[in-house]
């Protein structure tokens, strides 16, 4: 591995109280997956990201086939976009089983990319922009 590859290779989460602690960031919905992000507020260390099928989609082998999908789309393109000092945790949906492999590189990148989507919540109290 050269210096480069270490600057746009993503570590994994590995533990459930890492994966609890990246619900408490920002969610993005999408039609393929759900994409949640923390900012650990350390710019220096690497990115992050986790993966996670529930046994709702489908048998074994059909999960395990969402997680290397999943796994191949970070690899080759998502992660040049992930931000050092975040978290990243992709929640698979079943469409991510047959949707072309092209669409699933391109959401997630637009994903990672795109900022919070505050569509159906509640502004913070005190944060009213009209008053």
């Amino acid at each position: 591995m050269t210096s480069n590859d270490h600057k746009t290779t993503a570590g994994r989460l590995k533990t459930r109280p890492q994966f609890l602690k990246v619900r408490e960031g920002e969610k993005r919905k999408g039609p393929l997956f759900l994409l949640e992000v923390l900012d650990r507020q350390e710019p220096e260390s690497a990115p992050r990201v986790g993966f996670t099928v529930t046994k709702k989609h489908g048998n074994a082998v059909e999960r395990n086939r969402m997680r290397r999908r999943l796994k191949e789309a970070v690899r080759l393109s998502a992660g040049f976009a992930m931000k050092p000092g975040h978290d990243y945790v992709i929640v698979a949906r079943r469409e991510l089983l047959t949707a072309p492999f092209e669409r699933l590189t391109k959401g997630l990148c637009d994903r990672i990319e795109s900022k919070q989507n505050n569509y159906g919540r509640r502004p913070a109290p005190g944060k009213n922009d009209g008053k």
